[in-house]
């Protein structure tokens, strides 16, 4: 994602850096260059690192930070000094302001006075177009049972947002024992989840980016672990700065859970803006269904964003209508893909994005339209009915003569 600003920050005060490291790992457009406890060390860092801005936490020593500030304006004129203090006092304003200091915050820094300010700075130095760039969309799918197709759809769905050159879209596989995103674009990762995770506090923007895999279509993957052991050394934590850099990085992350809904997948869930709930027209799949929503009822939040996708809609064999699920799930459909299951094992067979393989395929179109629905964009057909997809795209009943269609996965 572009015009991420880059920060340094220097507090020798252990308790209070954490705290606004905590509070920077919430901004989608900021990333932590580097952080010192020392004043006496920080200009070294501010000229190994060069980052945008240089955040001074004053209450260790104000005299000792505010000739610090003196110090970095003089010597790095193009980083932009941002300064915070418990005090209030108007005369040591001036005097930080005078030293140089773009911005003044009072500690403890509230997140939405740290944002504002940053967008200030932002402002000055990408200009109003920068500053106005929308925050990184999360779209984090998952399955009610293992076979439905979700990762099928989060690898496609990348293919299909990454079409578009406004857009940079990373595909995140959080089933980090049987995850298989790279199967489907024909790819041999040269680094992992893992790895990223364990090296996070070293990487910058372009270091992470040579650690994505890349597909020819412009989507980036960060795959499963290769070995399973090595599933277990990724935390919450650990994906929690993973998630901040890539949303910093990326204009679109879509994540594909597992489908154990442990720590891992639920964090996924919880930052994202959209939760796609993949399923199928049979018993298992909806009852499976109707227990995660229960689970859910707890959470608003992810109540909420929740919405369900059938998948393989139109397949022999399926005595449930869309009508008698959302009768049972209580739920309306919010998608329905068509089942083309010759189709689905041809590309993941080939490694190929159905983008590339079949683009004028009503599954195909499908999930082209699903794209532009999450993100608000104009449809590029009609939708008739609340529940859409194939059906209101292309005004056929599922028993039509159509190739029949499906995600695997």
């Amino acid at each position: 994602m572009s015009n991420v600003l880059r920060l340094a920050i220097v507090d020798p005060n252990d308790a209070s850096r954490e705290g606004l490291k905590s509070t920077l790992m919430g901004l989608d457009t900021v990333w932590l260059e580097a952080e010192c406890s020392r004043y006496a060390f920080f200009a070294d860092v501010l000229g190994q690192t060069n980052p945008d801005v240089g955040f001074v936490a004053m209450d260790s020593n104000p005299d000792e930070a505010m000739a610090l500030i003196e110090r970095v304006v003089q010597q790095y004129p193009k980083i932009t000094i941002l300064v915070s203090s418990s005090s209030t006092d108007g005369s040591l304003i001036l005097r930080t302001m005078r030293a140089g200091a773009k911005e003044f915050l009072t500690q403890p820094v509230r997140p939405d006075d740290l944002a504002t300010a940053l967008q200030r700075i932002s402002r000055l130095r990408f200009g109003a177009e920068g500053s106005s760039s929308t925050a990184s969309k999360v779209i984090t799918i998952t399955g009610s049972t293992g076979g439905v197709g979700s990762t099928s759809l989060a690898v496609n769905l990348g293919c299909e947002l990454a079409a578009n050159p406004k857009n940079t879209v990373v595909v995140l596989d959080l089933d980090l024992a049987l995850g298989d995103a790279d199967v489907y674009l024909d790819t041999i990762p040269e680094y992992t989840l893992t790895d990223v995770a364990q090296n996070i506090t070293r990487l910058d923007l372009t270091l992470l980016k040579r650690s994505l895999t890349k597909h020819e279509s412009g989507l980036y993957l960060l795959p499963r672990p290769v070995q399973l052991e090595d599933s277990k050394l990724v935390s919450t934590d650990d994906l929690q700065r993973v998630i901040s850099l890539l949303k910093a990085t990326f204009t679109h992350l879509v994540i594909d859970t597992s489908k154990s809904f442990n720590k891992l997948d639920m964090l996924a869930m919880d930052v994202a803006d959209h939760v796609l709930m993949v399923t199928q027209l049979d018993l298992p799949c909806l009852r499976n269904v109707v227990r995660l929503m229960m689970s859910f009822e707890r959470n608003d939040k992810l109540k909420n964003k929740m919405r369900i996708v059938v998948n393989r809609v139109g397949q022999g064999g399926s005595a449930i209508s869309v009508k008698k699920a959302e009768a049972t799930l209580g739920k309306e459909v919010y998608w329905q893909l068509p089942n083309d299951f010759r189709t689905m094992i041809e590309v993941r067979n080939n490694g190929v994005p159905l983008l590339e393989h079949a683009p004028k395929a009503p599954l195909t179109q499908s999930i082209s339209q699903l794209a532009a629905d999450l993100l608000g964009e104009a449809p590029v057909g009609e939708v008739a009915g609340k529940s859409r997809g194939w059906l209101g795209m292309f005004g056929k009943k599922a028993g039509a003569t159509e190739e029949p269609a499906a995600t695997e996965g």
